[in-house]
């Protein structure tokens, strides 16, 4: 599987999602950190209380190395439920990064020590320790819900969760739909327009 992913990556989250039939798109207000920042692994699950990180430190003490923490805050997006410290003992246990739905702190720190983070923003309230939520079990945000095993993969146009069964065919169409967008820049470059190679020219009557 690890094969499989490192080949998913190599397409972006845009391409992911457009491959498999418009599925799987996290909120856009969910971005990396910082903009050069890209992610992608196996889903850790992780809900929170409002206002609550104890969760989150138990999830990198618990995951696997590799796996991505997927948070999801309960709608209390206004905290920084994630900081430099946590971000120290994740590294350490090899995990692989951060998607939070809800913002996190001690930005800089994040960006010195390279660890994707994907979040809604930055906020500098802190949160407290009730345990109430759960630990790698299927969690929903948006309207997508993200399974344990799941795949994720962001870049700076956003996230996207790939099913794990479907992971073999997520390959295989992005690399089908990347060939095809190829030809059509060709196409582009040669001087024909959108609208000539669609045939929306004659579709519309443009």
């Amino acid at each position: 599987m690890k094969e499989q992913i490192e080949k998913l990556a190599r397409f972006g989250a845009a391409t992911i999602h457009e491959a498999l039939g418009k599925i799987g798109d996290l909120p856009p207000q969910i971005k990396p950190l910082n903009k050069a920042m890209r992610i992608f692994g196996t889903a850790y699950p992780v809900k929170l209380k409002a206002f609550m990180n104890i969760n989150l430190h138990r999830a990198y003490a618990y995951a696997q190395p590799g796996d991505i923490i997927v948070a999801d805050c309960s709608g209390g997006y206004e905290a920084g439920y994630w900081g430099d410290l946590l971000t120290a003992g994740a590294m350490k246990r090899g995990i692989g990064g951060l998607v939070i739905d809800g913002c996190i702190r001690d930005a800089d720190e994040i960006e010195a020590l390279g660890f994707p983070v994907f979040c809604r923003g930055l906020c500098i309230k802190g949160t407290g320790k009730d345990t109430e939520g759960s630990l790698n079990e299927p969690i929903t945000i948006g309207d997508v819900c993200i399974r344990p095993g799941d795949i994720i993969v962001g870049d700076r146009d956003g996230v996207v969760v790939v099913p794990k069964e479907r992971l073999a065919e997520a390959v295989e169409k992005s690399a089908a739909r990347e060939a095809k967008e190829a030809a059509v820049r060709h196409r582009l470059n040669n001087g024909e327009t959108s609208l000539q190679i669609y045939g929306w020219d004659k579709t519309y009557g443009f």
